[in-house]
């Protein structure tokens, strides 16, 4: 069984490993050099001061999941609006756990009184954007390469959710 949990420091490792497998292999994450811990150590920390929620997905005592949101722009007047991320590790890929982290962050940001949420997702990632739109996400933007990663340009999508 998979359950779902507020994210503590002892998780910092498996979700470092997470992150740096998505960086290393995948263009989900517009990254070319993969965190250290004490990267990761003060990514938390910053999201805790900021009253940001970081949940993780556990299945027999292993991390397999995590998700967060942050301020989706830097300068006060967006301080109503995040912007989500949910990343799965690889060999979990597929099974629903992704739907099990984004659904507590959308609560979250409704107790938060946020108006609303942003997630970016490069074009061709068609899973991450089929599971956002099951939860009311609407496409507002597509942007024409404006990454590059593995030798190839790459587009983004903003989906965005009105809470």
């Amino acid at each position: 069984m998979i359950t779902v949990r507020s994210a503590t420091e002892k998780d910092l490792q498996a979700t470092l490993d997470i992150y740096n497998e998505i960086i290393a292999n995948s263009t989900a994450i517009f990254q070319y050099e993969p965190q250290t811990l004490e990267m990761r150590k003060a990514w938390f920390a910053e999201k805790k001061e900021k009253n940001y929620p970081v949940f993780v997905a556990e299945e027999d005592n292993v991390i397999v999941g995590f998700s967060t949101f942050g301020q989706f722009r830097n300068w006060q007047a967006y301080k109503y609006s995040v912007e989500n991320s949910v990343y799965v590790r690889a060999d979990c890929r597929g099974r629903g756990i992704g739907k099990l982290l984004l659904q507590p962050l959308i609560d979250t940001a409704k107790q938060m009184q946020l108006h609303t949420i942003i997630a970016g997702i490069v074009a061709d990632n068609e899973a991450s954007i089929a599971l956002h739109k099951q939860f009311g996400f609407i496409e507002v933007a597509h942007f024409k390469e404006v990454g590059y990663k593995f030798n190839k340009w790459l587009d983004l999508k903003f989906l965005q959710l009105m809470l």
